[in-house]
């Protein structure tokens, strides 16, 4: 049951512990109750599934980054995000308010300057969240996150649901490799059981309907999947 007295509900998702312990005592004191988690699954879990108003989103964090948690959480939900990162690079901030962030505070950061963005951006009740998707291209295949089409060559490719997520991840990501783990928990939300062997089945039926495309998911074993243009074979 909510506290009468409590007017906002903060989820803070940051692997440090003892700034997380920091922001959740300041912010009790204002009339926020906050729930702190240490990893980004969990933190992209907790924000679907939980009442909050407001999201507080580290960058670097274990399992999922806070560029992906946000991503994929703007895609059911359009609840307020603040970035925290310490990664004050420009492209990091236009990174984050493109993938649909309301605010971005670096750090190291005051509680008071934390709080103020909290109320300002609860003051901002009916806001909308532009995200701007353009199709990622890696060799000949295309996919377009907004519509939720791929392309082979140019010909349209029918995925499943998940065959689109594992796809989509993978080629926003090419050059870089995805865990087991981090699929996972964009998939759902949780990290996979040992003996839990569906992720294959899904990657090798993906495998087979993006052949030609001049493109490879290979497996690296005993960490995940790498999307990569496809290296050509002389005659």
């Amino acid at each position: 049951m909510r506290n009468h007295a409590v007017s906002k509900r903060v989820l803070l998702v940051d692997d440090d512990v003892d700034l997380c312990c920091l922001v959740r005592e300041f912010i009790a004191e204002n009339d926020f109750a906050v729930e702190s988690v240490h990893d980004g699954g969990r933190g992209l879990a907790l924000a679907l599934e939980g009442d909050f108003d407001l999201v507080l989103l580290d960058v670097m964090m274990p399992v999922l980054d806070g560029f992906e948690v946000l991503r994929q959480l703007r895609r059911r939900s359009m609840i307020p995000v603040i970035m925290l990162t310490a990664r004050v690079e420009e492209r990091d901030r236009i990174t984050g308010l493109n993938a649909g962030a309301d605010d971005y505070l670096p750090k190291p950061f005051s509680p008071q300057e934390l709080l103020a963005r909290c109320r300002a951006v609860m003051r901002r009740t009916g806001h909308s969240t532009a995200t701007f998707h353009m199709a990622t291209e890696v060799a000949n295949i295309s996919v377009n996150t907004a519509t939720r089409q791929v392309w082979n060559r140019g010909v349209p490719v029918e995925l499943t649901a998940t065959e689109f997520e594992i796809l989509d991840l993978l080629a926003r990501s090419a050059t870089r490799v995805i865990s087991r783990d981090e699929l996972s928990a964009v998939l759902h939300q949780r990290p996979l059981s040992p003996n839990d062997r569906s992720l294959d089945v899904h990657i090798s039926h993906l495998r087979k309907k993006i052949e030609g495309g001049g493109v490879v998911i290979k497996t690296i074993r005993g960490v995940g999947y790498l999307l990569s243009a496809e290296m050509q074979r002389s005659a």
